[in-house]
């Protein structure tokens, strides 16, 4: 895929610069992006692995695409939520936990409000591939804790655990996958064991992605170090879970290294890294993969949160109503995942690297 980079991020750690955050994400989910413009025309048909161009009645019908767009009032450059989990305890000690409980809840609300979860890493490349009218959402945990993924001595995973509910939810709404991106430092789920655990969530269509070794602050190392910290993150999963390829880093303390872009492509002690996405802590929606205004070098996510407490108007509960209600408009899929629908009437406009697969109404 090819890398969009605009101007470096403003820099971000836990509790701090949140007005930042926040205006950095409502410019993100406008779609306002410095290469705007007319939409495209409609495209042409698209060409066979042979080269030849095939007719549209040639293609295969994917099951769940409409007969237009319009008729699900599709819009794939809305605004998609990336949530961002820590601990998944009984007594949270932090804004950045939750209890088990409000989770479940949590998890509850996304399926009857039709989201569908999503990887990072289909969420950063473009890959996304829902029903029609559905929603991507993307869920990420940091820190790779017991709290949120343990197997018992059944060989299951802990019911009370952030991988067990999400099962369990799952089992009740079949068309809420379950799946999520699980960042991992250099000790991964110590209760379970590094290699059977990394190898269990790879098996079952998990994503397990980078959070550097030691749960550096990227910025205050110098730039070697920071790769280094990358890098030997990434050796952790790579070791445990052969053919396993990392392609999404979450950013500790959301601090990018100096320069920013060293958080995508670099490398260290004979290990090299290439991300398809750096992500961020908590601040807001993030933009549509395939918008001008998407930067594979900051992703935000949206810090999962009660609609009261301590910085409420950041959290989770807060942009899922916003995004429910319309005040920011939400990525809705045609069902189609080799087209890119929009309504023309919409601010957004697509980066030109995906012009040759939109569809706007």
């Amino acid at each position: 895929m090819h890398l969009r980079r605009r101007s470096p991020v403003p820099l971000r750690r836990h509790g701090l610069a949140v007005l930042t955050l926040l205006t950095l994400a409502a410019s993100a989910v406008s779609c306002a992006g410095s290469r705007g413009g007319a939409p495209p025309p409609e495209p042409s048909a698209p060409k066979s692995a042979g080269g030849r161009q095939d007719s549209p009645s040639a293609r295969p019908e994917h099951p769940s695409r409409p007969k237009s767009p319009a008729s699900v009032h599709a819009d794939e450059l809305g605004a998609v939520p990336v949530l961002m989990y820590h601990q998944i305890v009984k007594d949270p000690r932090s804004v950045y936990d939750r209890k088990p409980s409000d989770f479940r809840a949590e998890l509850e609300r996304l399926a009857e409000e039709d989201y569908v979860p999503v990887t990072a890493a289909a969420y950063s490349t473009g890959k996304i591939d829902i029903p029609a009218g559905r929603h991507p959402v993307v869920l990420t945990f940091d820190d790779s804790t017991d709290s949120q993924f343990a197997l018992g001595k059944d060989g299951r995973p802990a019911p009370d655990s952030a991988v067990g509910i999400l099962l369990d939810v799952a089992k009740r709404h079949p068309a809420f996958r379950p799946t999520a991106t699980l960042f991992v430092n250099g000790d991964p789920f110590p209760a379970t064991g590094t290699k059977k655990a990394l190898r269990w969530l790879h098996a079952h269509g998990f994503e397990v992605g980078n959070h550097t070794l030691d749960h550096a602050n990227l910025r205050d190392i110098s730039a070697g170090q920071a790769q280094h910290q990358i890098a030997a993150g990434q050796r952790v999963v790579t070791r445990s879970t052969p053919g396993a390829k990392v392609t999404s880093l979450a950013l500790p303390f959301g601090v990018q290294p100096n320069p920013p872009e060293l958080d995508l492509k670099g490398g260290a002690d004979g290990v090299r890294y290439a991300y398809d996405g750096a992500y961020l802590v908590g601040a807001g929606p993030a933009p549509s993969p395939y918008a001008t205004s998407f930067d594979p070098v900051g992703i935000p996510r949206i810090r999962s949160a009660g609609a009261h407490g301590q910085d409420a108007q950041f959290g989770s509960a807060h942009w899922l109503d916003e995004l429910r209600d319309g005040a920011v408009k939400r990525y809705t899929s045609d069902g189609d995942p080799d087209r890119i629908s929009y309504p023309k009437s919409g601010p957004a406009r697509p980066a030109k690297e995906f012009r040759d697969r939109t569809r706007p109404y």
